[in-house]
This record gives structure tokens, C-alpha cells and sequence, in this order.
């Protein structure tokens, strides 16, 4: 390859390039694929003539293979400094990135991905909205029930209470199947503890879409537990999964996988509870029926896929399960670089055991990612979309939108939802977390005070509940086109393996907590505040986007020891095998080793002398 013009970059030797005048600008030698180093011309070049001008004479291919290949970049300045890259730098990226990223998306990665969401973060979506269209129909049958058992009527206060525990037990259920995520997921893998999570699934379809008929309401509510059950061991073992199989250039979007098919389950939920299709009183049981379909869908499917490599490298030690598992995620023969990466890091923490979600919690340089994981997910939480997905209905009839066209304005929450969640999968990679994160809970807070303005006003014209509905709309739209999905990256990014499952377990339990609590008590915080209910949420959103402007780092396309980096300036430790990480990464990386001579010709590749 000709050597490139680089402004600003160190200037090489003009006997390299063979002509006897000095170089008019710096020289950068791109070395691309072992061309120059298995002809010998990198050893000669390097060699260079004797004499001042040259290396030392008695340099030996001993000395020749402990010699530096990488390129000083020190001059580029640290990431984010603004500096910006040589010329040639630009020329190598343009033409690699492309190829590459065409690449990272192989047909079994997305197979994997929608099939393990499809069972998952579907269900949890389809479970939050469910339950909103037949609500009129489902307490009609509490009634009933509660008549033929005791002679009267069910008390308004205790029919409230008795709903409330229905939309809220599938929280507590999620928090039961968060904290049994890590044990099973340890026995099983990923891959297996999606499938066996599937048995609850279908269990609860059937007791749900048989409580009508048994006259037993305790079977909707049992049902909606075990189904809480089932969204919690999904939201714990999907995103790990999805983490552990994508590429790092492509993990954001992949990640963002997890919160498109919750926001596609809320809008299926919605949409078969339109009174044309199962939103009838003689048809709502079906309604919970239909959760079998997506289960049975995942498990002909996903078998057929492989374990995520990293279980199999770091806590089976099944080092050719992993390579094929590589090959088939990455699409291609040669995973050589991401099983040295891998091995790298499983040799580092090869006697390190699982922390606990104590040791994580004492643990001092991890002590500002994990608040940054609870303020996250807390926020992610008790924002005011779950209570909008919960009580659609009510908060448009209190907006002032006839009850017959409620449900068609109800599914236009849905539409909007999904189409921020894909925005946010395709810009996830441009723009970063950090970003969308800010924007979002900032963006929330200013629409929900404004939702309260026009909730206040609404009798003042017949156009403002109309205002309302798009203040509504676009509130669901900041969330989903970030903070909706981006929780669930984050906390894959923030940890190592070994610390990723107490991590999960933390933040999971968090996120069925605030869940639980928005579910519960919101009618009561809409009978007392009434309008001035949406300020609560507005208060929450607004301290959420300070934190993460002043806490948050950004990690789109960091490795976790740049991101660990970050946050031990504020942890003010550094974690004891960082030494280990960064010397293992170098080697992993393709980086120099002193006493290897074919480090010469493995560390040259795409790289710049």
C-alpha cells in the first residue's frame, strides 16, 4: 500500500519510503492483512540501512520481534477531547467500517434477538396493557363473583383495592422471578432459562382465560402473578443474553431490541382489546389466552440457536462450544480476536467467583455505578408511562374523551411507542446513551407539566383535551426514544461477568419495586391530586435528567475497562485487577508482546507503523 499524507502525525524516516530527500509532510505506512510481513518487506523496512540513519547493526530477529508496532497516538488526545483524527486515520475508518458493520448483523444474531424477545420483553409489554381494555368487564365479574359468595355488592373503596392488587401483583410476581433469575440462569444458561421461563407463561395463560368460567377471580390474580413471574426472569436474562452474543459496534441497537418488542407487546395488547376483536365481555378471557402463542413461537424457535459464547467460555470452560457459537452470532470463520478477547478476560477473572448482591453493594469502586443502575431503573419506573399504560382509559376519560372512542385513542399510544423505540434503536449508535437518556426525562418533564395545564383548563375550550392527548403522546415518545430501553444496556455495560448477575438481580429488583408502587398507589394519587398528578411524575423525571447530565458517562463503543475508567475518578478506587485488565486486553487486542516473534506478524494487521 502507497504510503498516505497525515498532517500532524510523527514523521517517519525518509529511507523507509526509499528516496534520499527528507518528506515534505508526515508519512503514515498503512500495513494491511500479513502481505508485508510474510514477504519480509516489514523486516526490512524496519531494519532500515546501517549506520546513523538505521537500527543498530547487531539488531537481531530476537530484537526485531520485541520492537514496538503500534503507532504513538498520544498526540490525538484522550476520547472526547474533540481532537480529531489524521487524515489517514479517516481514509482507514471509512473504508473498514462499512464492510464491518454490514457484517456484525448475521442472520442467526437476528434470528436470536427476535426470537428471544418475542418470548420475553413482548410478553411484558402485551401483560402491561392487557389488562386496561377489559377493565369495565373484569371488575363486572369481581362483582358478580363477590355477590354470589356473600350476598351483596362489593364495596366501591374495596373493589378500587382489589383491582389495584390485580394490575400490581404482576410487579411482585417480577420481583420473585428477578431474584430467581441468577440461580437459573447459572444452571442453565441463557438460552435454557428462556425456554423453561415459557412453562409460566403458558401456566398463567390458562388460568387467566379460565377464571370466568370457574368463577374464581383468584385465578386472574394468581395468573397475573406467575406471569409477573415469568417478565421478571425475561427482563433479567434477556438483555445479559442480547449483551453477550452482540458485537460492541452494534450493541446499543441490539440492545434496544429489548424495549422495541415491549413497546410492540403494549400496542398488541391494545390493539386486541379493540371492542371489534377480543375487547367484548364474552370474549376478554382470550385475551390472556393469547399470551400462549408468542411462548410456543419461542420455543420452536430458539433451540435451534446457539448459547451465548460467554456462558459457555466463562462458566462452562466449553472453549470449542464457544468458537462455534462465535462463528454462528458473527457470521464468519475467523472469531480468533473475539476468543482471545474473550479468554483474556475469563484468565483474569478465572478466580474471581460470582459476587453477591452484598459484595456488590460494598464493593467501593463500584459503588457510583450501581447508584447510577438504581437511579436508573427507579426512574425508568416511576416516570408515569407505566401508570399511562396501566390506566389508559381513565386518563382519557379524565381528559374528557368520550368512552366509545377511548380505545382507538388508546392505540395510538401504542403506535407511538413503537415507532420512538425503533427511532431509538436506529440513532442509539450515532448519538450514545448519554444524549438520549438527558433528552428524554427532560423532554417527559416538560410535557407532563404541560399535560397538567391542559388537564386543568380542559372545560375552558372543547379543543384543549385534544392538547391533552398530544402532551400524552409526546411524553410516550421522549420515553421510548431513549430511556426506554437504554436502562437495560446500561446495566450489561456498567459490569463484568461476574459481577453481571448481581447487577441484573439489583436493578431488576428496582424495577418491579417502583413498578409494584406506580401500579398500587397511582388511583390513589389521581382520586387526591386529581390534574396535579402528572406533577409528581414531572418532579421525577427532571431530578433523573440532572443526574445522569452531571453522573452519567458515555459508554457507546467503550470497552468495560474505559467505562470502569470513568467512574473511578468519582469511585475514587480503582478496581484490584485493573492492572491484570489492561495487559490482558493488550494482548487480546493483538497488541505487543516482548518475547513473541509472531506477535510481529499477528500485531501488524490493519494497524498503523
Amino acid at each position: 500500500m502507497w504510503p498516505i499524507s497525515c498532517p500532524g502525525m510523527t514523521k517517519l524516516p525518509h529511507f523507509l519510503f526509499g528516496h534520499s530527500g527528507p518528506p515534505s509532510s508526515g508519512l503514515c505506512l498503512l500495513v494491511h492483512g500479513d502481505a508485508l510481513a510474510e514477504s519480509g518487506v516489514l523486516a526490512k523496512l524496519l531494519a532500515g540501512p546501517p549506520g546513523p540513519m538505521g537500527r543498530k547493526p547487531n539488531m537481531d530477529s530476537g530484537d526485531l520481534s520485541s520492537a514496538p508496532l503500534t503507532h504513538d497516538r498520544s498526540h490525538l488526545g484522550p476520547p472526547g477531547s474533540g481532537r480529531e483524527l489524521p487524515e489517514c486515520h479517516h481514509q482507514s475508518r471509512k473504508s473498514a467500517v462499512p464492510g464491518r458493520r454490514r457484517k456484525d448483523w448475521s442472520c442467526s444474531l437476528i434470528a436470536a434477538s427476535l426470537a428471544g424477545a418475542l418470548g420475553s420483553s413482548f410478553l411484558y409489554g402485551y401483560n402491561l396493557s392487557v389488562v386496561n381494555a377489559p377493565t369495565p368487564y373484569i371488575k363486572a365479574f369481581y362483582n358478580e363473583s363477590w355477590e354470589r359468595r356473600h350476598g351483596h355488592q362489593i364495596d366501591p373503596d374495596t373493589l378500587t383495592l382489589l383491582w389495584s392488587v390485580t394490575v400490581s401483583i404482576f410487579a411482585i410476581g417480577g420481583l420473585v422471578g428477578t431474584l430467581m433469575a441468577k440461580k437459573i440462569g447459572k444452571f442453565l444458561g441463557r438460552k435454557h432459562t428462556l425456554l423453561v421461563n415459557n412453562g409460566f407463561a403458558v401456566s398463567a395463560a390458562l388460568l387467566m382465560a379460565f377464571s370466568l368460567q370457574a368463577g374464581a377471580f383468584e385465578l386472574l390474580i394468581v395468573g397475573r402473578f406467575i406471569m409477573g413471574v415469568d417478565g421478571g426472569i425475561s427482563l433479567s436474562v434477556l438483555p445479559m443474553y442480547l449483551n453477550e452474543i452482540s458485537p460492541q459496534e452494534i450493541r446499543g441497537s441490539l440492545g434496544q431490541v429489548t424495549a422495541i418488542f415491549i413497546c410492540v407487546g403494549v400496542l398488541t395488547g391494545q390493539l386486541l382489546g379493540l371492542p371489534e376483536l377480543l375487547g367484548k365481555e364474552s370474549t376478554w378471557p382470550y385475551l390472556f389466552g393469547v399470551i400462549m402463542v408468542p411462548a410456543f413461537i419461542q420455543l420452536v424457535s430458539l433451540p435451534f440457536l446457539p448459547e451465548s459464547p460467554r456462558y459457555l467460555l466463562f462458566e462452562k470452560h466449553d472453549e470449542a462450544g464457544a468458537v462455534k457459537a462465535f462463528q454462528t452470532f458473527l457470521g464468519k470463520a475467523d472469531v480468533s480476536r473475539e476468543l482471545q478477547e474473550g479468554l483474556a478476560e475469563s484468565r483474569m477473572q478465572r478466580n474471581v467467583h460470582l459476587l453477591s448482591v452484598l459484595e456488590l453493594l460494598r464493593a467501593p469502586f463500584l459503588r457510583w455505578q450501581v447508584i447510577t443502575v438504581v437511579i436508573t431503573m427507579a426512574c425508568y419506573q416511576l416516570c408515569g408511562l407505566n401508570a399511562i399504560w396501566f390506566y389508559t382509559n381513565s386518563i382519557f376519560g379524565k381528559a374528557g374523551i368520550p368512552q366509545e372512542k377511548t380505545p382507538y385513542v388508546t392505540l395510538s399510544t401504542g403506535s407511538i411507542e413503537t415507532l420512538a423505540a425503533v427511532f431509538s434503536g436506529l440513532v442509539i449508535e450515532r448519538l450514545g446513551r448519554r444524549p438520549l437518556l438527558i433528552g428524554g426525562f427532560g423532554l417527559m418533564a416538560l410535557f407532563f407539566g404541560a399535560l397538567t395545564i391542559t388537564l386543568v383548563l380542559q372545560d375552558h375550550a372543547p379543543w384543549i383535551p385534544y392538547l391533552s392527548i398530544t402532551c400524552i403522546l409526546a411524553a410516550i415518545a421522549s420515553f421510548c426514544s431513549g430511556p426506554g430501553g437504554i436502562p437495560f444496556i446500561l446495566t450489561g455495560e456498567f459490569f463484568q461477568q461476574s459481577q453481571r448477575p448481581a447487577a441484573f438481580i439489583l436493578a431488576g429488583t428496582v424495577n418491579w419495586l417502583s413498578n409494584f408502587a406506580v401500579g398500587l398507589l397511582f388511583p390513589f394519587i389521581q382520586r387526591s391530586l386529581d390534574a396535579y398528578c402528572f406533577l409528581v411524575f414531572a418532579t421525577i423525571c427532571m431530578a433523573g435528567a440532572l443526574y445522569f447530565y452531571f453522573v452519567l458517562p458515555e459508554t457507546k463503543n467503550r470497552t468495560h475497562a474505559e467505562i470502569s475508567q470513568e467512574f473511578a475518578k468519582r469511585n475514587k478506587a480503582s478496581p484490584p485487577e485493573e492492572k491484570g485488565d489492561s495487559a490482558l486486553a493488550e494482548k487480546a487486542n493483538g497488541g505487543p508482546e516482548p518475547d513473541s516473534s509472531a506477535t510481529l506478524d499477528n500485531g501488524v494487521k490493519n494497524r498503523v507503523v
